[in-house]
């Protein structure tokens, strides 16, 4: 079900991240793939709303903080992995 979100709703500009710098472009791509992976690592029939949730999530999670640039392919997928093993705890919050 969870072709029912449109993954492209979440996808960020650098024109959005606000200032990093120099590196608004680099942030922008580590947060669409953040995004992209964790859309991708969602099992088929979850349900969208809670799709929805966890992805509205990783704005407000990975915004503000400093390594976001830096951040590694493996470092995102072991959040997501993460975030969706343990999603009753992102959507509480």
């Amino acid at each position: 079900m969870k072709e029912f979100v449109v993954i492209h709703d979440f996808l960020v500009s650098e024109a959005v991240v606000g200032d990093w710098e120099g590196n608004e472009e680099q942030v922008a791509e580590r947060l669409n793939e953040i995004y992209h992976t964790l859309y991708a690592c969602a099992e088929e029939d979850i349900e969208p709303i809670v799709l929805t949730q966890l992805l509205e999530r990783v704005w407000d999670t990975w915004i503000g903080q400093e390594e976001l640039p830096d951040l590694e392919t493996d470092d995102i997928y072991d959040w997501c992995q993460h975030v969706l093993e343990n999603r009753d705890q992102y959507l509480q919050d």
